[in-house]
């Protein structure tokens, strides 16, 4: 692609939307043209008009583009603790932008809704049904499209379906049999810092508003400055949004945060408040029931980490709230390294499978992975009373997670090496000086090694653990092959590590393994099958044969004839790369079809696990508005998920990363083009995210593409100066890095067009819309080609169905203006 000689024009900035030198195509959007001085042909493109001052309606694609995203999502499903009932939970393709644009107060790095003094949630579910595993026969619990419905649960025995009904100024917590009678409200709850309720055993533990009065009106008048100090010690903290900013933030939050832990009967009356009122993050019955584990913020807060980072207390209760010990009680962490964790007790829990027993990890090195240290963590335990505390197991490196087997009192610890990325997995007792038993050792980026997740289960507690047989644990994982992905359920047994498979995939049909029908075991089991024309729906799987148990709607209406294409190539330093090629329906035009190439860069350690195939060809295709995949209804074929690895060191392997990212985009520019299928000469690039990042230096540093659509990117790195996406260096220990990355600083080099799309709400790290608004007055002040959307409302994923529709109109609409029409 020819290099192009720009005029830079000085235009007015808009609010909205802006179009910088937009093409002709999309002028109706764009005001008159303002007088500029002549130009010669030769140094300005001739399909270029002046720029929008401001276009404030909001736009649709295609009828067939709007019939294919509107199709409702194939439903979730969970299977009851007993395993008699599948619940069926129904949402909407794509909330109104009425429900995404309610007031919402943005503090401590939360979204908090101020009408319902809740999460912000723009997400929900609309419609609850179960289905009898023997009969087939489905019960109603919620109508579908009648509510706005949030986080449901079955409870332990299974007898019951518990839900959080959205209403336009409250939160409530409602309760149902499983057929779907019964059904009533069992409290107000508080839905902010950590669950609104927690099932124990027959009973309900649930937080309830502490103080009906509404948190604090803003204030127009400021009592004083806002005022802090660096005292020396190294606080490298991610470049966090929605922080607490003053004394009324303060105030504010603690009166939304701020709860009453209760008793509640899951067949309604009133609850029963137990301890003190606090803003607490976590509560849990023990096993037994008899303690209730809480975790709680305090003050003082913190204007620079988010409220998981404030000061903590956890605690252990009687039933009637009373303290009978504090296992932690700490100041904010404010300071934690880079990929650090917090001194102290974290992730402190209860094991499952005994009557009162807390086990959390404590770091052994400060919390610092830089430092040198012969064990990263220790594993510990007390039992109650709580009195002592005994160590049961060091970890080499960082502890992740510990989860307890149903059967025999044994517990699986799986720690994290992240200088290797490498995972390992123990199998031991929750004794000290037990011997442990290593299960699984493994590079963390090896898809093809991976042995699955271990299949848990509800106990009658409400706690969950791995579910056991005759002494072998239940795998299920993806099945990454080179050939695509094959979902497993596989049966491991634990004394001689012989396994066992029991749900396969093949090349024509996907099969997810869901949840056993009855007692855990090979007896009966229900799978979620698809393939590439056969739309997905339960199956129940016996010995003797295989039934369906739904009959969904197809996901997918108005796409019929659309194929897709497993491509396999090289970069040109030896790596292998793969991704999906989807072709319309129909012959393609002349020339082959115009080609939209949509990747995320994603870090290794080694070629490898790099060049290992991460896709899924014998999926039903189901389009989202948001997926790239929705340009194919209107005529271009899409390379979805090419594989963009940055392979390396993890401490420097960004020095090489505009290098990678050329090679992998002309590597899958080259094998699409030898389908003989598209044009090369008709490419666009795309991404969200890191996506638009990579799209940005694509076009700044290369002529592999005629045009470019980047959402909700970071193109500054030095506003990340503590690190981005896995960079573990800071700006200061990088500079040079940061500045060859960051596309800003290269925006006279961005001489293809660029649709920069915005959430003007983006919640993300780092990726505040600053980053897109000051990277188009770059392109711009640089006479280059860009427009810039900004959706009103939405965060870093756009999820209002008017703002998704206007995304399909604008990126139809930039691919139609720089990419349809052939070269020249």
């Amino acid at each position: 692609m020819v290099r192009r000689v720009r005029n830079a024009v000085a235009l007015p900035v808009m609010l909205l939307f802006a179009c910088a030198r937009a093409p002709e195509a999309v002028v109706q959007d764009c005001p008159p043209a303002p007088a500029e001085a002549p130009t010669s042909v030769a140094s300005t493109p001739a399909a270029l008009a002046p720029p929008i001052a401001g276009a404030t309606t909001w736009r649709e694609p295609s009828a067939a583009v709007r019939e294919l995203v509107d199709a409702r999502p194939t439903p979730g499903v969970s299977i009851d603790p007993t395993g008699a009932r599948v619940l069926v939970m129904q949402q909407r393709a794509m909330p109104g932008i009425a429900e995404v644009a309610r007031p919402f107060a943005a503090l401590a790095g939360l979204r908090i809704d101020e009408l319902r003094a809740g999460v912000r949630r723009v997400r929900t579910l609309d419609g609850l049904t179960t289905i009898a595993i023997d009969t087939g026969e489905a019960s109603t619990i919620v109508a579908p499209q009648s509510a706005v419905i949030a986080s449901p649960a079955w409870s332990p025995d299974g007898t019951r379906v518990a839900w959080l009904s959205l209403g336009e100024a409250d939160v409530t917590l409602w309760t149902a049999r499983a057929d779907g009678r019964d059904a009533r409200a069992v409290a107000a709850v508080l839905d902010l810092l950590g669950p609104a309720y927690r099932f124990a055993k027959d009973d309900l533990l649930v937080v309830v508003p502490h103080a009906p009065a509404p948190a604090p009106p803003r204030t127009v008048v400021p009592s004083g400055p806002v005022v802090e100090d660096a005292r020396g010690d190294r606080a490298q903290n991610r470049t966090y949004q929605d922080l607490l900013a003053n004394a009324h933030d303060e105030a504010r939050f603690e009166a939304f945060a701020t709860g009453q832990v209760a008793w509640a009967d899951v067949e309604g009356g009133p609850v029963r408040p137990v301890g003190a009122p606090g803003m607490f993050t976590q509560m849990d019955a023990s096993p037994d029931g008899r303690f209730i584990l809480v975790e709680r913020v305090r003050r003082p807060f913190s204007y620079v980490v988010p409220y998981e980072r404030f000061g903590r207390v956890v605690e252990v209760w009687d039933r009637d709230g009373n303290v009978v010990k504090t296992i932690a009680d700490q100041e904010p962490a404010e300071a934690i390294p880079i990929d650090g964790v917090r001194t102290g007790p974290r992730q402190v829990e209860w094991l499952a499978t005994e009557p009162a027993t807390l086990v959390w990890f404590e770091a052994q090195d400060g919390g610092d992975p830089r430092k040198a240290a012969e064990h990263r963590d220790a594993w510990m335990r007390s039992d109650a009373p709580f009195s002592t505390t005994i160590e049961i197991l060091r970890l080499q490196h960082r502890a992740r997670d510990v989860a307890a087997l149903d059967g025999d009192g044994r517990v699986l610890v799986r720690e994290y090496d992240r200088d290797r990325r490498w995972s390992t997995t123990w199998l031991t007792s929750a004794s000290a000086g037990a011997p442990a038993t290593k299960l699984f050792d493994r590079s963390s980026l090896d898809a093809y090694a991976d042995p699955g997740s271990p299949v848990t289960r509800t106990l009658a507690s409400g706690h969950r653990a791995v579910a056991t047989t005759d002494g072998a644990i239940f795998l299920r994982g993806e099945g990454a092959t080179p050939e695509g992905d094959r979902p497993f359920l596989d049966r491991l047994a634990l004394v001689d590590g012989a396994k066992a498979r029991l749900v396969e995939s093949s090349a024509d049909s996907h099969v997810e393994f869901i949840g056993f029908a009855g007692a855990p075991g090979v007896d009966a089991l229900v799978v979620r099958r698809q393939g590439p024309e056969v739309p997905p729906d339960l199956h129940v799987r016996t010995a003797t044969g295989e039934r369906a148990l739904t009959h969904w709607p197809d996901p997918r209406p108005g796409l019929r004839g659309v194929t897709r294409k497993l491509l396999k190539y090289r970069r040109d330093d030896g790596v292998e790369l793969s991704g999906t090629l989807y072709l319309p329906p129909g012959d393609p035009p002349a020339g082959g079809w115009p080609l939209l190439v949509w990747a995320y860069p994603v870090e290794y350690n080694d070629k490898d696990t790099a060049g290992q195939v991460r896709a899924a060809t014998n999926l039903y295709m189901r389009v989202s508005a948001s997926s790239a995949l929705a340009m194919l209804a209107a005529g271009y074929a899409v390379l979805d998920d090419a594989a963009m690895p940055v392979v390396g060191d993890p401490q420097t392997m960004n020095d090489t990363l505009l290098v990678q990212l050329e090679g992998a985009a002309a590597a899958a520019i080259d094998a699409a083009a030898a389908t003989g299928l598209v044009d090369r000469t008709r490419t666009a690039v795309g991404g969200h995210s890191y996506g638009a990042f990579m799209t940005a230096n694509l076009l700044a540093h290369t002529d592999l593409f005629r045009a470019g659509i980047a959402r909700s990117g970071a193109y500054n790195r030095t506003l990340t100066p503590f690190g981005y996406q896995s960079e573990r260096r800071t700006l200061w220990e990088a500079p040079e890095t940061y500045a060859k990355v960051s596309p800003l600083l290269h925006a006279d080099r961005i001489d293809e067009p660029l649709l920069l799309v915005h959430g003007e709400q983006d919640d993300n790290s780092g990726t505040f819309p600053l980053q897109s608004q000051r990277l188009f007055a770059a392109i711009r002040g640089t006479g280059g080609v860009a427009r810039l959307v900004l959706l009103p409302n939405e965060a870093h994923s756009y999820t209002a169905r008017e703002s998704l529709l206007h995304l399909l109109a604008e990126e139809i609409d930039w691919l139609d203006t720089h990419v349809r029409k052939p070269a020249g």
